[in-house]
């Protein structure tokens, strides 16, 4: 288990949420716009995506995927720090995407096989916490440089120094082989239930990716001296490890599809926040909200998938990531245009919050006969 989550760490955590923090600091050094940081989001999603769709074909080398994933996003967060080049930064972060997922979806199905089997579920569900400890510690690592006044090619260093630590911790603790599926078996098509899973979960993908990416940014708006701004990112951190303690606590009380619509809806509230409140408060309540429902609905929405197909584990976790990586790839590409055509982030991020609530009502009504 903790194998999975410092690799998550590393990986997500790090290699690919370090740019949040970063956002501010690029656009200070004059490296980017608003927009632009945008499209440099985008590339990331784009990457991750490809990953994604990647290994919902693989079926075989996926210790070698999941290896090549994390030495990759490492790497690329320290050659982050080397050059400020609009055009590397944007193939830095396609990398970085695809490691990712790379990653993220093999180790996932790893550790849920791996814990399943021991009869542990609730360690197989702490694995999610990963991403929310490490954007925990690039929040940490964000406020401390922002107080030293670091600039942002430091900043990668750092974070890339960080990475590259937390992968040499657990490199040689992970799997040297995996089951795989015989390449003449036909993968099991999506029913219904499934279908209708990966539409809500494509939308919760476009919902909280705008927060997640310009939350920093958008705390430096509002807290223009100081160094306030940074307590934000952080603090979304410790609210997703948060949301899969508390899914973890209850889990036996709670049934799946109901949960995850709830933590869907109240996510949308939580981006909604934001443009409802132009203030500290707003900004507050959409951190908490939406860094509450971030891994939670991640978490909830793999354990509805097991209830409702039967098929491959590492195929369900890659086909619902590719999903995901989908309406990803779509919010910062709505944010460009939001800026473009409306000079602010706010009618993206209502269209944002909509899709988190359509999502909602679509896995608690739309979806039947789950346990």
């Amino acid at each position: 288990m903790l194998t999975g989550i410092i690799t998550l760490v590393a990986v997500m955590g790090i290699g690919r949420f370090s740019l949040t923090p970063q956002i501010p600091l690029m656009i200070e050094d004059g490296f980017l716009t608003l927009s632009s940081a945008g499209i440099l989001a985008a590339m990331n999603y784009i990457g991750y995506l490809l990953g994604a769709i990647h290994v919902s074909k693989l079926k075989r080398h996926h210790t070698f995927y999941l290896k090549t994933g994390l030495m990759a996003t490492v790497l690329v967060t320290l050659l982050s720090a080397a050059t400020s080049s609009f055009m590397l930064q944007c193939l830095f972060r396609f990398v970085s995407g695809v490691g990712g997922a790379w990653a993220l979806i093999i180790v996932t199905s790893w550790t849920q096989l791996v814990l399943a089997g021991k009869q542990t579920p609730k360690l197989s569900a702490a694995v999610f916490t990963g991403p929310g400890v490490g954007i925990t510690l690039t929040g940490v690592l964000a406020w401390t440089m922002a107080c030293l006044g670091f600039h942002a090619s430091q900043a990668w260093l750092v974070y890339g120094v960080v990475a590259t630590i937390a992968a040499l911790m657990i490199f040689t603790r992970l799997p040297k082989t995996l089951a795989t599926t015989n390449g003449k078996t036909k993968p099991e098509p999506l029913n219904r239930n499934l279908k209708l899973l990966l539409a809500a979960y494509s939308l919760a993908g476009f919902g909280y990716i705008l927060p997640a990416t310009f939350l920093s940014q958008m705390a430096h708006a509002i807290f223009t001296v100081g160094n306030q701004a940074a307590f934000f990112w952080p603090l979304f951190g410790l609210a997703a490890v948060a949301g899969v303690l508390l899914v973890i606590a209850f889990a036996a009380r709670i049934r799946t599809q109901p949960a995850l619509a709830t933590a869907m809806i109240v996510q949308g509230a939580g981006v909604a926040s934001v443009v409802f409140f132009h203030d500290a408060k707003g900004l507050l309540i959409a951190t908490l909200l939406t860094g509450l429902g971030f891994l939670s609905i991640m978490q909830l929405a793999m354990r509805l998938a097991r209830e409702v197909t039967q098929g491959a584990v590492a195929r369900t976790v890659a086909v619902l990531t590719s999903g995901y990586a989908t309406g990803q790839l779509i919010g910062p590409l709505m944010s460009s245009l939001s800026v473009t055509l409306f000079h602010s982030l706010e009618p993206a991020l209502l269209l944002a919050a909509a899709g988190l609530v359509a999502g909602g009502i679509l896995v608690l009504f739309g979806i039947k006969n789950t346990a």
